[in-house]
């Protein structure tokens, strides 16, 4: 019985990485009506700009090379899950339209727990290699993945001012248990991933340093990016403030 090939195919070599685009049909026909059907909903031209760069970004991490590299290193699947999470959701976020009712606490905190325990999960040993013996498992991993983030950072760009301080707390809150995620696979010790124990000698890493490299790519961009969300909503609360002074 031949084993089930991991969705983005066959490990690559490095001489044919440039010819190995994913061009799934049904792939492709998703992220074009998705993208279409949220460009329609929204009405503004920054709004539109933002959508369609994030579902371009979104494309690219599904469609590009970057598909089959994460075959083959762990650390290039770490940078495919960034560039959906800190790149394509915040823009798909941005431009998303707004809630009929105001958000609550509790959206904000179940999309921040809904964020953790995916990211979590699927970085474990298990379940992340389950990603490559079933197509199922991989698109599930990247659906919650990618939506859970979504969600999140739609609270984060949209609350309220009066709900500065809770959107700064859960803000952290996800930046420390990215970055702590990222040190424990940076710190490690020993590869703690089966798939890629032969995996990756032809790329020039074994498996701990690529490893290492994938939890490096978690951590500092994580931080980065939820501290520019801060400075973000403390602008906008300061902009507030001036205006009601003014007014």
């Amino acid at each position: 019985m031949l084993e089930q090939l991991p969705y983005c195919g066959s490990v690559p070599h490095p001489g044919e990485l440039l010819t190995r685009f994913n061009l799934d049909p049904l792939l492709i026909a998703a992220l074009a009506a998705v993208a279409c059907w949220h460009l329609s909903s929204v009405g503004s031209v920054a709004a539109k700009a933002r959508a369609a760069t994030g579902w371009a970004v979104a494309a690219a991490a599904f469609v590009s090379p970057l598909c089959a590299l994460s075959v083959a290193l762990f650390s290039a699947r770490v940078a495919q899950h960034m560039t959906l999470i800190l790149l394509a959701a915040p823009l798909i976020a941005s431009a998303l339209p707004g809630p009929m009712k105001p958000s609550t606490s509790a959206s904000l905190w179940l999309s921040a727990a809904f964020f953790f325990l995916s990211l979590w999960f699927w970085h474990m040993p298990v379940p992340y290699d389950a990603t490559f013996a079933s197509t199922p498992a991989y698109w599930t991993m990247h659906l919650t993945l990618f939506g859970s983030a979504i969600l999140l950072w739609r609270e984060l760009l949209n609350h309220q001012y009066q709900r500065l301080g809770e959107a700064l707390v859960v803000g952290a809150l996800t930046s420390m248990q990215m970055g702590l995620l990222g040190a424990i696979l940076t710190f490690a010790t020993h590869p703690l991933f089966l798939w890629h124990l032969t995996t990756t000698w032809a790329w020039g890493l074994t498996p701990l340093r690529d490893q290492q490299l994938g939890g490096v790519f978690m951590w500092v961009p994580g931080i980065l990016l939820f501290v520019w969300a801060a400075v973000r909503s403390l602008g906008r609360v300061w902009t507030n403030l001036e205006r009601a002074k003014a007014a």
